[in-house]
């Protein structure tokens, strides 16, 4: 196919002269010219190039901006800067203290508590103890204790230490999709965690089968001179996208994936 034909052609058709060695306009004296629709091609993808590394160069901030203003496309992307420094009891810790280490703590806390070790209770209070202020994880552990109960625990299939039946796999696990910043200065920060999740029993009795939800969590952050704590939070439905049309897989895959699959450090 010729390159008129792949780009859309000129409407005009192409003569070859033959091969002779005593043609002067033979192709052995002529240099070939790219049709003008390559050219326009190529030269769309290269202004297209150029805009993108523009549109990336400025940095997006919050700061100087009306509250109604959403934030800008590029406020959201990844900027390859490292989310902490360390990990204590499996939370992260360390995260900057700036905006971005303020998402990034939200983004993580997200993850944690949205993870298995919230239905065992020594774990539970660990998670507690790392994630929020003092005040607030001493207020939160009765209330969380009562929540998981195991009168609970029963309906989701479990016993009353958090365990699933023999050969089943109970998965919780919730999976960001991205941060904003509701609020923010040197000692607090608002930002609220878009996120996916997935809960539910894998195994060929279960009643109630792995699906997945959409929320968005918004933690109320302080700074402790150290890292960024969570004094109070609170959870809303969506938004939820349309869903797929991929076909549910059997429970088995279901329970090889979350054993084979590993999860992330978070950063903004």
């Amino acid at each position: 196919m010729s390159n008129d034909d792949q780009y859309g052609g000129t409407g005009q058709t192409r003569t070859r002269l033959p091969d002779s060695p005593t043609d002067p306009y033979g192709p052995a004296r002529r240099t070939p010219r790219p049709s003008r629709s390559l050219i326009t091609v190529v030269g769309v993808v290269v202004l297209l190039i150029a805009a993108i590394a523009f549109a990336n160069q400025a940095p997006d901030t919050s700061e100087n901006k009306p509250a109604d203003t959403p934030p800008a496309t590029t406020s959201t992307a990844a900027t390859g800067t490292s989310p902490v420094t360390g990990k204590a009891a499996g939370i992260p810790r360390g995260f900057a203290h700036d905006e971005q280490g303020a998402q990034s703590a939200a983004a993580n806390y997200t993850v944690a508590l949205g993870s298995d070790g919230m239905l065992k209770k020594d774990v539970r209070h660990a998670l507690m103890d790392g994630i929020y202020t003092a005040e607030a994880a001493s207020q939160r552990k009765g209330t969380q204790d009562a929540a998981y109960s195991p009168a609970f625990l029963a309906t989701l299939g479990l016993d009353p230490n958090g365990k699933p039946p023999q050969g089943s796999t109970f998965v919780t696990r919730a999976v960001p999709v991205g941060t904003r910043v509701e609020s923010y200065s040197p000692t607090t920060a608002k930002v609220a965690v878009w996120y996916t999740g997935l809960v539910g029993m894998s195994g060929a009795k279960s009643t109630t089968p792995v699906r997945t939800t959409w929320k968005t969590w918004t933690f109320e952050l302080s700074w402790n001179g150290t890292d960024w704590k969570v004094n109070s939070d609170t959870q809303q439905d969506g938004p939820a996208p349309v869903p797929g049309d991929v076909a549910a897989s059997p429970s088995d895959d279901i329970s090889k994936a979350v054993q084979e699959f590993g999860g992330f450090t978070y950063a903004r």
